[in-house]
């Protein structure tokens, strides 16, 4: 098995590193609310189930990037997905979607039927892409040219003039950025959500992790955040809550940075799918 992951890896370096020598212009970069309305004027037409298989085995392809091969063992993203009832045709917000991991995994699974946008702001594609030599804009840019994503819409703006239309997305995932509004506002990390839940429709899901805190941290420091603080700025925002201990590693010190190195990124997570209900 360390045999063959190793020769996945060493594939997929040989596959990708010519690419990330580049630097890549922001591709299919739309902020006009009609334009992004007609980049995905088939999806929600021709929802079906999420295809397990179909997507374990798109994600399984030596032309991923290598970096993206190593956060499964921690992300799970086919389970996560399935959690989440994710299904094909939907249109989908990966909001932050930083360099890409999950919008790659988003792209594949919603299929052709689907469309995904892929937000991020001008600062944060200028961020560093972590274990890399690269900004998290080449990387996604990369990403995207590489698996030839046809169906992933760049959207470069903040969070606050997203400009899609109320009620027009089937679902959005959050990953890992929760505690950035939480910790130094919490009024901020519930505005954030309260435009999410009016940017779904009836019946639409906001997907959240996140790195688990404990109450009395300075979690704000630590990048963390507990799991009911999130639940319960969910439940102001409108939302019905369900947990899952998918992505739960109670080896975690909860008292480290994220970025302690003796974690090597392995923290505990939460996960919650939010459900906007239905009228």
């Amino acid at each position: 098995m360390h045999r063959l992951r190793a020769s996945i890896l060493a594939t997929g370096l040989m596959l990708t590193a010519p690419l990330f020598a580049q630097t890549l212009a922001p591709e299919r970069v739309l902020n006009d609310v009609n334009v992004l309305a007609d980049s995905c004027t088939q999806a929600s037409d021709s929802r079906q189930a999420l295809d397990s298989a179909a997507l374990t085995r798109a994600l399984s392809s030596p032309e991923r990037d290598v970096t993206d091969f190593l956060r499964d063992e921690t992300r799970k993203p086919v389970q996560t997905l399935e959690f989440l009832a994710l299904e094909r045709g939907m249109r989908v917000l990966d909001l932050y979607a930083a360099g890409g991991y999950y919008t790659v995994v988003l792209s594949q699974a919603v299929g052709e039927s689907g469309c995904v946008f892929a937000q991020n702001t001008q600062r944060g594609r200028a961020f560093i892409e972590d274990r890399q030599a690269i900004t998290q804009g080449e990387a996604l840019d990369t990403k995207i040219r590489t698996a030839n994503l046809n169906n992933v819409t760049q959207l470069i703006a903040p969070t606050t003039s997203l400009d899609i239309a109320p009620e027009s997305l089937d679902f959005i995932l959050l990953t890992l950025t929760l505690h950035d509004y939480a910790n130094p506002n919490p009024q901020r990390a519930r505005e954030l959500l309260t435009m999410l839940y009016s940017l779904l429709k009836a019946g639409g899901i906001l997907g959240i992790s996140d790195h688990v805190g404990d109450e009395g941290n300075d979690n704000h420091a630590l990048h963390r955040m507990p799991e009911q603080q999130a639940i319960a700025l969910a439940l102001e925002a409108g939302f019905e809550v369900t947990s899952s201990d998918l992505l739960r590693v109670h080896s975690d010190d909860h008292s480290r940075s994220v970025f302690d190195p003796r974690l090597a990124r392995i923290t505990d997570r939460f996960l919650l799918r939010l459900l906007k209900p239905a009228r």
